[in-house]
């Protein structure tokens, strides 16, 4: 029996093969404008690491600081950063300060040109311990503390374990409330999750970066490109990805052991780190009334539970007041510094 030719394709299937097509060519396209591989911290240095930047050997790595000002300063301001970010993020402020102050900012580890810590062990009393380390190299006999997010949180901590190494505390919106939160930033939540972060080590579009960043600020048409191309860069400096990850998986379990000790009437680590204090220290903690990522009555609570601490609100900021250009942000803080 003769075969008759093949039935043509019918234009629904056609049109169907050619989406298809174009769906795989634009996926392609993707992954390969998306690709972002490691970068080796010395292809960072020019940009990132100018003077006053410096490098020394601390706790088994090699940490990236600045130490700017006035080296005779009797009681120096030294700057934490929050999780997933930089010194860099100090940049607006530091040089103002420093025409009156000694300032030392620092490179945490797991994040800008220093790096993951050797042994990922991000706790808040490793980090602490390491920043007592580094006060002791620097010949820091006390400081005045500043701490943003998670760097509020490591100040907390390093009080706790060593109260009279810090005269008084600047906390900027402290905390890991972005990291926690009901709609967690997107950065957060692709370095989070398991296959996701797997990706993102690999692939990294730098638009992800710029949305996380305006998810954090108050007005996001004001960011810069070289602000986003600051955290987008350092976040592919080598092991930076990785890091950022283990983090928010302890930050997560630290999370879940605190509440359980809250109810348990252990109180909140704020608590916890003002209780060790011989006489209660100033505390100011700074609030932008426009940060989307923490609950409205968190900035209430962190003051109560702070003996002596005075809440400073900021209207027009987001998360990163030091980062948004907001001379009254700058000026709270020089007023509480005495700088």
């Amino acid at each position: 029996m003769k075969r008759g030719p093949a039935d043509p394709p019918s234009a629904a299937g056609s049109w169907a093969l050619r989406l298809l097509g174009g769906l795989l060519i634009c996926t392609a396209l993707a992954v390969s404008l998306s690709r972002a591989p490691d970068r080796a911290p010395e292809s960072l240095v020019a940009r990132w690491a100018p003077p006053p930047s410096q490098f020394i050997e601390l706790a088994g790595q090699v940490v990236h600081l600045r130490d700017e000002g006035h080296p005779q300063d009797p009681l120096p301001v030294l700057m934490l950063h929050d999780l997933g970010n930089s010194l860099h993020t100090w940049s607006a402020w530091a040089p103002r300060l420093a025409r009156q102050r000694r300032v030392v900012s620092v490179d945490l580890p797991g994040a800008g040109l220093t790096g993951p810590q050797p042994e990922a062990d991000y706790r808040l009393s490793t980090q602490a311990r390491f920043v007592l380390a580094l006060m002791d190299r620097l010949q820091l006999r006390q400081v005045q503390l500043v701490g943003h997010g998670r760097g509020g949180e490591v100040a907390l901590e390093l009080v706790a374990q060593a109260p009279s190494r810090v005269e008084r505390l600047l906390l900027l919106n402290p905390g890991s409330g972005p990291i926690l939160a009901r709609r967690t930033p997107p950065l957060f939540l692709v370095a989070r999750l398991p296959v996701l972060h797997w990706l993102a080590e690999s692939l990294l579009p730098r638009a992800l970066v710029q949305a996380h960043l305006a998810a954090l600020v108050a007005r996001p048409d004001r960011l810069s490109a070289e602000q986003v191309d600051r955290h987008f860069e350092l976040l592919l400096r080598e092991g930076n990805r990785r890091a950022l990850h283990e983090q928010l998986l302890q930050v997560q379990a630290e999370a879940h052991a605190q509440g359980a000790a809250a109810a348990g009437g252990n109180g909140s680590p704020a608590q916890n780190a003002t209780r060790q204090l011989p006489t209660p220290m100033p505390v100011q903690v700074m609030w932008g009334q426009q940060n989307r990522w923490m609950p409205g009555d968190r900035a209430a609570r962190v003051t109560a539970s702070i003996p002596n601490a005075v809440l400073v609100r900021l209207p027009e900021a987001g998360h990163l007041p030091q980062e948004e250009d907001l001379p009254s942000a700058l000026d709270a803080a020089r007023a509480f510094l005495g700088a």
